[in-house]
């Protein structure tokens, strides 16, 4: 697949930017910037960054006879394609549902996922990510950020490290293109946060404790509560959501 690279110094939103450009058949297009002056997250959130301390940056592509009742698993190859990366620096990276990218309770990057229909499949995702690196004090209310350095004690190059994620997502939609599904699924629901054990949830009847039975490839994730019943619950801020009782994680 071919590559184009287009690097800003500054922009209002890496996703908002991409979606403005012409998308070749085969092609992957990756936008990255020094400074977001209008950074968003899942919702409305922001994201905070320093300027150029951070990697900012929006992956673009068509994948190739992806339904959308499984549009999901391009959500999991992209946030797999981050974690396998962030790996080499240490071992105790997640993967907390939907994409958010945890290291022990911390999170370290978050990414919003846009997508493009077309007779019933998906013709274009955007991946928007936002991935801490160099930054040292976080001043905004976010509860439990962390970043690279504050891990390993060095300072990164983002642009090096860019390089590394963007030839892990070409390897992740590569298992997508060849309709490996189910390994995806596997190595998703095997990096999860919380994976293992009971753990603290809220929905909106409360407080409860359960475990992960795992995600599915629509993006539902099923707990166990300790009275053996089965909780489905669908990503936050879905719109075609089957339910409105969404869950939390208590950290």
């Amino acid at each position: 697949m071919k590559i184009r690279h287009i690097h800003l110094e500054e922009t209002n939103s890496t996703n908002d930017y991409i979606k403005t450009l012409a998308l070749e058949q085969g092609e992957m297009v990756v936008v990255s910037t020094d400074w977001q002056t209008s950074g968003r997250g899942q919702g409305t959130n922001c994201w905070e960054s320093e300027r150029a301390q951070n990697l900012l940056f929006s992956v673009m592509a068509q994948p190739l006879c992806v339904s959308v009742q499984q549009q999901f698993v391009l959500s999991m190859a992209g946030a797999l394609a981050i974690k396998e990366v962030l790996d080499q620096f240490s071992p105790y990276f997640s993967i907390k549902w939907p994409n958010d990218i945890y290291w022990h309770d911390r999170k370290i990057s978050g990414t919003l996922i846009e997508t493009s229909l077309a007779r019933g499949q998906i013709s274009r995702f955007v991946y928007g990510i936002g991935l801490n690196v160099n930054q040292q004090r976080f001043l905004s209310d976010a509860p439990n950020p962390v970043s690279l350095v504050q891990i390993t004690g060095q300072p990164l190059s983002p642009m090096l490290l860019l390089n590394c994620i963007v030839q892990s997502f070409l390897q992740q939609l590569q298992l997508v293109q060849e309709g490996k599904t189910p390994l995806i699924t596997a190595r998703y629901n095997a990096s999860l946060f919380r994976s293992a054990g009971f753990h603290l949830y809220s929905d909106e009847q409360g407080l409860f404790e359960a475990e992960v039975v795992g995600v599915e490839t629509n993006g539902l994730i099923t707990l166990r509560d300790k009275q053996k019943q089965l909780r489905t619950y669908t990503q936050p801020h879905a719109t075609n959501s089957p339910t409105a009782n969404k869950l939390r994680f208590v950290l």
